[in-house]
């Protein structure tokens, strides 16, 4: 990855270089994915922004997390992660913010991730990019959250954790009138 560019860029450049190590074509991606034909190509070129749930379908695909994906975009891990060199990548459309506070790395297991919901965001997940994933969800400030795992629905206040295993589909909701910033835990199977 080129050290000058964009997260946006970089994050195009891997997406198209995941599809050419899986040696799919894109209309291969497409039926895999159920994105379609056009955006991926848009996407790959650095045309568009990827948005929350283009991202879990391509993580899903490819069996990694969001976090894994955003790791392998970055220049160099390093064991203290200061505030200022922690990825952060905006999804404007679903009003989202993601920062990678202690992102993945070989050998370990974990990683923490903080979201921002704005009032009215609504970020569903077709299913996890690695099945059985260990998520801890803790929510900082403003809220409520509104989580619904498989087919059970949560709603957590400041101050309240989820924990739970992610086998299928899984959906993030702010319905305000607040922002939500909460804390995620991904731990792998």
């Amino acid at each position: 990855m080129r050290d000058g560019t964009s997260l946006d860029a970089r994050l195009a450049e891997r997406l198209a270089g995941l599809r050419g190590e899986h040696g799919w074509s894109l209309d291969e991606l497409a039926e895999r994915s159920g994105v379609s034909r056009s955006t991926l190509s848009r996407l790959e070129r650095g045309e568009i922004s990827p948005t929350a749930a283009l991202l879990g379908k391509l993580c899903s695909v490819y069996g990694r997390t969001m976090s894994r994906l955003l790791m392998e975009v970055e220049r160099e891990p390093f064991g203290v992660v200061r505030a200022a060199r922690q990825a952060v990548w905006r999804d404007e459309e679903a009003g989202f913010v993601r920062r990678s506070v202690s992102p993945p790395h070989a050998g370990l297991r974990g990683e923490v991730i903080e979201g921002v919901l704005e009032p009215g965001a609504d970020v569903p997940y077709d299913g996890p990019p690695v099945p059985g994933l260990e998520h801890h969800v803790w929510v900082l400030a403003g809220g409520p959250l509104e989580i619904r795992v498989g087919d059970e629905d949560h709603r957590l206040a400041a101050g309240d954790c989820l924990r739970f295993r992610l086998w299928g589909a899984s959906r993030y909701r702010c319905p305000g009138p607040d922002p939500v910033r909460y804390a995620v835990v991904v731990v792998l199977p």
